[in-house]
């Protein structure tokens, strides 16, 4: 059994494109990570752990609601990995939120976060008292943003940044000897609020990662 968590935000997670949220979640057999899993197989195990909002590795003021780690990706992740071990792959798509407006971060700065994420992932070894290796990395750069109405305000300047971050994020995998994969090079953030995928948009990125993910493991 090869197991792959899947780790990311509201497109992970499979909050559908809406202009009045609260959104639906898309059902299973449209959300990328599941889609991973039926184009893989089912010697494979998915684990999908998206939560909406969640940043690289930062703590978000605006999301109070949830306690704990919070939307902190990185303060969440090594608890995350522990609890799921033995893993084979991680696939970590985050960014889309560090754009927002109030957390004024730079591509760099976001890219980093990423980096973050991949270090912590590659260093876990067996977390709490576990004999298991650290799992392999798939960084996913997430695709950019499209035209927005609801979120603009939220996401002022985030457009032109995240246009910047493949190339960034491409370093930090390289440098990380992560695999890596820009989704925007395979799907748009084609949903009407410009940040989230439809369905057709996450069935494609499930299929684009089960191909990344098959030259690099015993998979078919």
């Amino acid at each position: 059994m090869v197991r792959i968590l899947c780790y990311g935000d509201s497109n992970t997670w499979g909050c559908g494109p809406t202009l009045q949220p609260p959104a639906p979640r898309h059902p299973p057999e449209s959300r990328w990570p599941r889609v991973l899993g039926a184009e893989l197989g089912p010697q494979c195990e998915i684990i999908e752990e998206g939560l909406n909002a969640r940043t690289t590795d930062t703590p978000d003021p605006m999301q109070p609601a949830i306690t704990g780690a919070g939307v902190d990706g990185a303060a969440y992740l090594p608890a995350c990995l522990a609890s799921h071990l033995p893993l084979d792959f991680v696939v970590i798509m985050l960014g889309t939120n560090d754009l927002k407006a109030h957390f004024d971060r730079s591509p760099l700065r976001i890219a980093m976060g990423a980096g973050r994420l991949v270090d912590i992932a590659q260093q876990i070894n067996g977390g709490i008292g576990t004999p298991y290796s650290s799992p392999k990395v798939l960084l996913i750069c997430p695709a950019p943003l499209s035209a927005m109405e609801f979120f603009a305000d939220e996401f002022a300047g985030g457009h032109e940044k995240s246009r910047a971050l493949p190339s960034a994020y491409e370093a930090v995998a390289r440098a990380a000897g992560a695999l890596f994969l820009d989704a925007g090079t395979v799907i748009t953030t084609d949903g009407p609020d410009g940040l989230h995928l439809s369905a057709a948009a996450q069935i494609a990125l499930g299929k684009a990662v089960a191909t990344v993910l098959r030259g690099h493991a015993s998979l078919p």
